[in-house]
Parts: structure tokens; C-alpha cells; sequence
């Protein structure tokens, strides 16, 4: 969006720069590394048959899942059952057989599957709402922009543990209840979250990609946390330029005065 997109490419930028410096590469230049992808390229080929079923799988699966929230007949069916059927696709068709299930992942899968369950805990029993509503309060008398500030960090914070759509249904709620007694606009506060809620940058089960990186043993979960911490701070220092300086400057209102 508008206020989302200078913050994406600030966000990019900084961190490359944080990598380029506290971890910086081995060598300069990777010899061959150009002519190695043209062989790649080569090797693959033209497009198959296989490759086009399971595009046309993969497709039909997104595209369903998509019109459940407008075709009323389509709503009944779960998420997870049509995610099922397109995996039993694979195999039908024969795209997958059983030698292919050696090859997943499982410590990645299983690594979500328990971050899921943690998540769903929280969430189920009520005490990832316990603990936004205390940490807010806190804040209750506090200047707009440290209530702002608070948000994010709680937000940025258990968006690690359980799905960031939880952690912003969870949060925002009470958020918004307490922003008006302490004249701060709601879209500051929207958009703080939304900025927080898609930058885990301290656990694995925080985030997809996380995971992915980490299946390639270049870095083990210690060193994953480590370095999330300043990339965290830097998140913040971010949060709080664009909430103090630059969304004002591109017309956001912060407060209601």
C-alpha cells in the first residue's frame, strides 16, 4: 500500500546493509557462478506434462480457496480439505510417489506443527489475550507516540509464537479502544501492527521463510535468534521514524487533535 511501501524498500536496504557488515560474505565474486546457472537452465528443459498438472493443481487450489469468501456454496468446505485434495492430486497423478516422502523436510514440518499447537494454545485458552490486555494498560496514560510503540512491540513480539493475523486480532481490539482517550488515530495504530506483524525476525516458527533458510544448514536456530535481535531493534527504530516523521509527511493522521 501507500504507507507500507516506503517502509518495505527502507527495511530492505538496511538490513542488507546490516548483513553486508556483521556478516560478510566469503568471497566477493563467485567464479562461475553465471555459467553454472545457464547449464541449470538448460538441463531443465521444456515444460512438461507433470509441470503443467501440478501448476494447474496448485492453481485450482488457490483460486478455491480465494472464492470461498464470495461463492456462498464453497464456504462450507474447509481450507485444510481442499489443501488435502490437491496433495492427493499430486499422487494420483503421479507427480509424487512414496520415495518422495524420504525427501521432505520433516523437522520442518514438525517444527510448525508445534509452533501451531503453542499458537492455538495461546489463543484457545485465552492467555495471548490476558497478555495484551495487561501490557496495553500499561500504556494507558502514556504519550501517543510510546502507546503507538508499545503495540508494535507486543505485536512484533507474538507474531514470533503464533500467526500474525492472531497476534493483530488479538492486539488491535484493545488497541483501538484505548487510542481515543489518548487521542491517537487508529491508522497509525493499524498500520504500526501490520508493519511488525510481517517481519518476524527472532524464532524459525515465527515465519515460513525463516524455516525455508534454516533447511539449507547455514545457520543454526542460536545464531537465527542472535542476529534477530538487532534486526528486531532495527525494525522498531523504523516503526517510529515512519510513525513520528515520515506517515505525517505522507498525510496519515497520528492523532485526533
Amino acid at each position: 500500500s501507500y504507507y507500507m511501501f516506503p517502509i518495505g524498500w527502507l527495511m530492505t536496504f538496511l538490513l542488507w546493509g546490516f548483513f553486508m557488515i556483521f556478516m560478510k560474505p566469503e568471497k566477493k565474486v563467485i567464479p562461475g557462478l553465471r555459467e553454472k546457472a545457464r547449464v541449470l537452465n538448460a538441463e531443465l528443459g521444456s515444460i512438461t506434462r507433470k509441470e503443467i498438472i501440478a501448476a494447474a493443481i496448485v492453481f485450482a487450489c488457490i483460486l478455491v480457496m480465494s472464492l470461498r469468501s464470495f461463492v456462498p456454496m464453497l464456504q462450507p468446505i474447509n481450507k485444510t480439505a481442499i489443501i488435502l485434495i490437491s496433495t492427493i492430486l499430486f499422487f494420483i497423478t503421479g507427480i509424487l510417489d512414496l520415495d518422495d516422502l524420504e525427501d521432505v523436510p520433516w523437522n520442518i514440518i514438525l517444527l510448525f506443527a508445534g509452533a501451531m499447537s503453542i499458537g492455538f494454545c495461546l489463543w484457545d485458552t485465552g492467555a495471548a489475550r490476558w497478555m495484551a490486555v495487561n501490557w496495553l494498560v500499561m500504556f494507558q496514560k502514556a504519550n501517543w507516540f510510546v502507546f503507538v510503540m508499545s503495540i508494535a512491540f507486543f505485536v512484533m513480539m507474538m507474531t514470533n509464537f503464533i500467526m500474525n493475523v492472531a497476534a493483530i486480532a488479538i492486539s488491535l481490539p484493545v488497541a483501538l479502544v484505548i487510542a481515543p482517550y489518548l487521542g491517537v488515530a487508529p491508522e497509525v495504530i493499524l498500520f504500526a501492527s501490520l508493519v511488525t506483524a510481517g517481519m518476524p525476525f527472532l524464532l524459525l516458527v515465527g515465519a515460513a521463510p525463516n524455516a525455508i533458510a534454516y533447511d539449507s544448514k547455514m545457520f543454526t536456530t542460536g545464531e537465527f535468534f542472535l542476529y534477530g535481535i538487532p534486526a528486531s531493534i532495527i525494525l522498531m527504530v523504523v516503526v517510529g521514524f515512519a510513525s513520528y516523521v515520515l506517515w505525517p509527511l505522507m498525510g496519515m493522521p497520528v492523532t485526533l487533535h
